[in-house]
């Protein structure tokens, strides 16, 4: 697994935890960069991590409003929140993050969906990431 993948697990369990626990997502965030810094096999993919998580908090309102906009008939309440975890990481990418091309960003997102998700959620997740790509790339 490359550390940019390792680096979004790492984001997705901050983001989902912080969701579930309804825990502000910084105090998960300096506890994950306590264990990082010692732990020196984590520093690889410990940077990134963070880049997608302040990312993700920075524009948390643009994110779940491209979410909310794309996931037909679904709102973020009702999805389950390790899907909305890994689609907030995917809008991320894909919106704010350039140096990460836009299909990479939903096959990541997709793989983590088949993986810690339903079995329907890599379909939606590909579904909802590839209609904000889409209409990213007009606007």
């Amino acid at each position: 697994m490359s550390a940019r993948s390792k680096a979004r697990k790492r984001a997705l369990d901050i983001l989902y935890a912080a969701d579930v626990r309804q825990a502000p997502v910084r105090e998960l965030l300096e506890a994950e960069a306590g264990r990082a810094a010692g732990e020196p096999q984590r520093a690889a993919s410990w940077l990134y991590a963070r880049d997608i998580v302040d990312g993700v908090e920075d524009h948390r309102a643009e994110i779940d409003g491209l979410i909310a906009e794309h996931a037909q008939g679904w709102t973020l309440a009702r999805m389950p929140a390790v899907d909305r975890a890994i689609l907030r990481i995917g809008v991320w990418e894909l919106k704010f993050n350039d140096e990460v091309p836009a299909a990479v960003a939903i096959d990541e997102a997709v793989e983590l969906a088949k993986e810690l998700s339903t079995d329907e959620s890599s379909g939606f997740v590909h579904g909802v990431l590839a209609a904000v790509g889409r209409a990213s790339a007009v606007s």
